[in-house]
């Protein structure tokens, strides 16, 4: 009990001292994650909303596919990464392995399935109660999938979050790609992982605390988001809500 209440009490002071090392972890491991989760969520979501809309031969199969990746093993996703982009690998030309463009690229793999899948449902949710309204007024399937899409913002907010919860908590895929350079490509979940066995407990909890923190910030942000809507849309005409002319 101890050494954990000595830890923690460590692990504030080290955080409240604004702890140079913590917390360029701490931004690396941020700039990699909003990276990839903002091209991520773009493929995603861009995919997500065009299959919540679109019927077509083959369907099922590619939604099978899709919903199988949502539990893609991220230690396979850096192995595969790794052998694309390693020296006598089809990327190596790039020269992107142990850099942060390797590690957002992994972490984009990770993200885009998670964001084609819920997004997929949020949209085909709502095509299955408007959809027949646009289609009568001669919206063709991109106009209904950007409308669909605008009208559920607020619901797709919730996946781009979770989302990033999914690229800033991974450790396995940036580990195989990035090396956890100090310095260079250590970012939070790897330097929590390697200080844990090293046995600097005080900035692996620290680091841990600055994790959770974030994630934190990001979810009453949304809920003060969701509150607005919903506020906003009560104000509203009945058949104007959720919608914009």
């Amino acid at each position: 009990m101890n050494t954990f209440s000595d830890s923690a009490l460590t692990a504030f002071q080290l955080i409240t001292s604004l702890d140079p090392a913590l917390w360029a972890i701490a931004g690396r491991s941020l700039g990699v994650s909003a990276v990839a989760c903002v091209i991520g969520c773009a493929i995603g979501i861009a995919v997500g909303a065009f299959l919540g809309v679109s019927r077509f031969s083959g369907r099922a199969v590619v939604l099978t596919v899709l919903n199988t990746f949502l539990a893609l093993p991220s230690v396979v996703v850096g192995l595969v990464i790794y052998l694309l982009l390693s020296r006598t690998g089809p990327l190596g030309f790039l020269g992107w392995l142990f850099s942060f463009k390797a590690m957002v690229l992994a972490q984009v793999v990770l993200v885009v399935p998670v964001a084609a899948a819920l997004s997929r449902q949020v949209v085909e949710d709502v095509e299955a109660a408007h959809g027949e309204q646009w289609r009568s007024l001669g919206a063709g399937h991109l106009v209904r999938c950007v409308l669909l899409a605008w009208n559920e913002r607020f619901a797709l907010l919730t996946v781009v979050v979770a989302c990033f919860g999914r690229a800033i908590s991974e450790v396995g895929a940036v580990m195989i790609v990035g090396g956890n350079i100090e310095g260079f490509t250590r970012v939070m979940t790897t330097a929590i992982a390697l200080e844990t066995s090293k046995g600097d407990l005080p900035l692996a909890l620290a680091l841990g605390m600055v994790l959770l923190a974030i994630v934190g910030c990001l979810n009453m942000l949304l809920a003060l988001f969701r509150h607005w809507q919903d506020r906003h849309q009560a104000s509203m005409p009945t058949s104007l809500r959720g919608w914009v002319a």
